[in-house]
């Protein structure tokens, strides 16, 4: 199957792969493309079996080289304006328009494009490929891809860079992320009678309020050193949705709602996701005195752990030596480098375009940003065959 680097991305965004959709015919045409160029991919399937994650392993069997690093699910474009068909990849002004361009199947497109080239080059190190699935919504798929691929008996990478849009520069830290959707579940009455009621909006309202005192107590505080360079240097806690109540005058009966934290590599993640479980249990101690249906269930819909820079890692050196950035950088959004760097690789971020592009209508990723990455991961293969 010989096909360019365009010629993939055209492919890649014509596949519908929402995260609420499956990814198989993405993964198919992946698994057949691999297979045209003599390389066995393998597949890990999700456990309702309507998705994948898939790895392949080019160059010789030996520890060393580097993982290429992408996800195969973009986020949905129901209720966006686009102004050409966003499963298309429409070039116009020297942008290459579409879902997916930018966040991130054009990074993924140059992996697959690299591929007749490592093939061709003798490789003294190996380069891996591995592209997960539901990284949009709670990076479900990257850890047990992860696992598969540590126990396979595949040789492990020196280094994983993780091709999420960042103009092609090295970042080599972003924060942490975790969330959960709250049901706060109440007893209705008479807004007369509150006191023998439980409103759920107004104890959904304990935690939003703690959330706002949380922000502002870690914006007081001196970042460590690990937070300084990130906007903003600590930790936050933000609720995106909130829902409830039937009524002005009856205490709700239930209110749902969204949280989500951003946690600085130099704080412990699970400390604040005990901190915040200890702050609910309160509350469903409080709620249960007045009325025992009443009470908080936590679901934690998505956790990310962050990524650490590594002054002295492999990924950084390697990036570095291929892009020529010698810039520090971190960046506060999450991406799945943290779920490889805690599984013990050195990992970095750099990929084609610019995350402002990401989740947009008429998201794009620019025709020169895709040929910079190109070069970057053509220098990849000339790296691994010294």
């Amino acid at each position: 199957m010989d096909l360019s680097a365009r010629q993939i991305l055209d492919r890649l965004v014509s596949f519908p792969t929402v995260s609420s959709e499956s990814n198989l015919a993405l993964v198919d045409f992946v698994e057949d493309y691999l297979l045209s160029h003599g390389v066995a991919p393998v597949r890990v399937s999700s456990p309702c079996g309507t998705k994948a994650s898939i790895f392949a392993h080019i160059g010789p069997q030996v520890e060393g080289g580097g993982v290429l690093s992408g996800h195969t699910d973009v986020v949905p474009v129901k209720g966006q304006d686009w102004t050409s068909d966003p499963f298309t990849v429409t070039e116009r002004d020297g942008k290459l328009f579409g879902r997916g361009t930018c966040d991130m199947k054009g990074f993924v497109a140059l992996a697959l494009a690299a591929v007749p080239l490592a093939q061709k080059s003798t490789l003294k190190r190996p380069i891996q490929i591995a592209l997960s699935y539901d990284e949009e919504v709670g990076m479900t798929g990257a850890p047990p891809m992860i696992e598969r691929m540590l126990n396979c008996g595949l040789p492990k990478a020196d280094a994983v860079i993780v091709g999420e849009p960042s103009m092609m520069q090295v970042v080599s830290g972003h924060k942490g992320g975790f969330g959960y959707i709250v049901d706060v579940r109440g007893h209705e009455v008479h807004s007369s009678l509150m006191h023998e009621g439980v409103s759920a909006v107004m104890m959904a309202a304990e935690l939003v309020a703690w959330a706002n005192r949380i922000n502002a107590e870690n914006a007081a505080r001196t970042p460590g050193r690990l937070d300084a360079d990130f906007v903003p240097p600590y930790t936050t806690v933000h609720v995106g949705t909130i829902k409830g109540g039937t009524a002005h005058n009856i205490t709700a009966r239930d209110c749902r709602f969204e949280i989500d934290f951003r946690v600085v590599p130099g704080e412990d993640q699970a400390q604040w996701e005990a901190r915040f479980e200890a702050k609910v249990a309160r509350l469903d101690t409080e709620m249960k005195a007045v009325h025992p249906c009443a009470g908080v269930t936590l679901f934690q819909d998505f956790n990310a752990p962050g990524l650490a820079p590594e002054p002295a890692g492999a990924a950084e050196a390697l990036a570095r030596r291929l892009t020529g950035d010698n810039s520090p950088r971190v960046v506060s959004y999450a991406t799945e480098g943290g779920l490889f760097q805690r599984r013990g690789y050195s990992t970095v971020i750099c990929g084609p375009g610019d995350i402002a592009q990401a989740h947009q209508p008429d998201e794009y990723l620019s025709v020169a940003q895709f040929e910079a990455g190109g070069r970057v991961l053509e220098g990849l293969i000339l790296d691994c065959c010294v």
